[in-house]
């Protein structure tokens, strides 16, 4: 059965992108040259080294439940598909005398439709999208008060999308760029610059696998990465966690590792930087231990404590960064204060894992979850013990991501593997009782609330 996925999403904050993204146009020359490279790195991708073979096979554990006992879309084997899988380029890429293509007929210049200009309220949504065998970094603009969502441009992915990190550090300009770094079924981290559009190639990769007939070591990790998070008042670390049982600090300005994180006993699946302690590290993993680290001591590790189940989420609370959140693979949320050694509370939340926690960017005390049991829960955690606001089972099949509008702290997005109907975003202020709990919500200082009284916006059912 073929996968149709949503599994990782991030939102870009408005003003950011390049209002007129860069066309690549390559010369005959440079995708000739692309295609060959292409080809070898395809023939000679099984005799690269000897650890490739067991490395390829994923360690992922997965415990089969109940319900779900087969490995629907394969995902162990993603990447040991016969050669054939790969899209031949040299097959549907042919060049006339003049230099051009003969099979593109069409001269119309799309280059001033308006659909092409990024605006300044503009959002940039980045959607993980796998079908079947392609797995693709979708770029979509989302524009709340005109109501318009559409694919603005895509980019196709060498494998399996597992998480998506915007990040505005550019190693060739010393502007911020508008760029994200992709982890994937691979030990490789691309990351990609948003404002190219029709680009082949990634910015710049973290991470290399060995070679002998190169007398190349392994740079990075070596298997699947999990989770990214961006050091925002760093700008040039990016962290990574793996199936590898570690965590990686990449010096992007060499792209190159700089610490290795190794206290770990299984995977590590979540990482979230400290708000404003910038060396702090939180850290999930399936060992069903939050560990904290303070990056810039000898022996990081400062603090851990131990979940109700394997770790699926973490997050800072950032209206009082004294505290974190933590969501299980059997269905909890915990409440921690870094300066205690117990949870202030904890709740059994769903009834599957949480694959999706996120806090409202402008609303203090409003937490969205959701979970691989369809249902997305909104939740109130300015008393002592969380409320529940609303619950609703979507027709998403099994949630895989959450992500918060930076913008606007009621805005979130979503998505699941319903075949048919795979994203929505959605806005909770059509929701009543989130109206009613939060309409008098203080916006912070950076943010003007403007409440409309509009339908969810859920485009899905045009786009997949």
């Amino acid at each position: 059965m073929e996968a149709n996925v949503v599994p990782c999403t991030a939102w870009v904050k408005k003003g950011v992108a390049a209002a007129v993204p860069e066309k690549v146009e390559l010369r005959v020359d440079e995708l000739e040259k692309i295609i060959r490279k292409t080809k070898s790195a395809l023939k000679s991708g099984d005799e690269e080294s000897d650890e490739e073979a067991t490395t390829s096979q994923s360690k992922i554990k997965q415990e089969p439940s109940a319900t779900d006992s087969t490995d629907e879309y394969n995902f162990e084997a993603y990447d040991n598909e016969a050669d054939d899988m790969h899209f031949h380029v040299a097959n549907i890429a042919s060049f006339g005398t003049d230099g051009k293509d003969p099979l593109i007929t069409n001269d119309d210049d799309d280059s001033e439709k308006e659909d092409d200009i990024i605006k300044n309220d503009d959002n940039l949504i980045l959607i993980g999208h796998v079908e079947g065998d392609a797995s693709i970094l979708e770029v979509f603009v989302y524009n709340e008060k005109e109501g318009s969502f559409y694919c603005h441009h895509d980019i196709l992915l060498p494998s399996f999308p597992l998480c998506i990190e915007w990040l505005n550090y550019d190693v060739a300009d010393i502007k911020p760029g508008n760029l994200c770094a992709i982890g994937n079924m691979t030990p490789i981290i691309e990351v990609w610059d948003l404002d190219l559009i029709d680009c082949l190639e990634p910015a710049y990769k973290l991470g290399c696998k060995p070679n002998k007939k190169k007398f190349r070591q392994r740079i990075g990790h070596t298997d699947a990465v999990l989770d990214l998070a961006w050091n925002q008042n760093f700008t040039h670390i990016l962290a990574s966690g793996s199936v590898d049982e570690t965590v990686l600090l990449w010096d992007l300005e060499n792209c190159a590792p700089a610490t290795t994180l190794k206290s770990f006993n299984e995977k590590v699946q979540a990482l979230k930087w400290h708000p404003q302690e910038t060396h702090h590290l939180l850290t999930g993993c399936a060992d069903k231990l939050v560990r904290l680290f303070d990056c810039k001591e000898r022996t990081p590790l400062t603090r851990s404590w131990e979940m109700q189940g394997e770790v699926e989420r973490v997050i800072w609370n950032h209206y009082d960064p004294n505290y974190y959140i933590a969501s299980t693979d059997n269905g909890y949320i915990q409440y921690f204060d870094i300066r205690s050694d117990k949870s202030l509370w904890e709740i059994k939340a769903h009834e599957k894992e949480v694959t999706g926690l996120s806090l409202s960017t402008s609303c203090r005390g409003l937490l969205v979850s959701c979970s691989n049991d369809s249902v997305i829960k909104i939740w109130d955690l300015n008393q002592q013990s969380p409320t529940l606001l609303s619950e609703k089972e979507n027709n998403l099949g099994a949630i895989q991501c959450l992500a918060a509008n930076p913008n606007n702290g009621f805005v979130f997005a979503v998505g699941g593997d319903n075949k048919a109907h795979n994203f929505k975003v959605l806005n909770l202020m059509d929701i009543p009782a989130v109206k009613e709990r939060f309409a008098n919500a203080s916006a912070s200082s950076n943010f003007v609330m403007k409440f409309k009284q509009e339908e969810t916006m859920d485009f899905t059912e045009d786009v997949y």
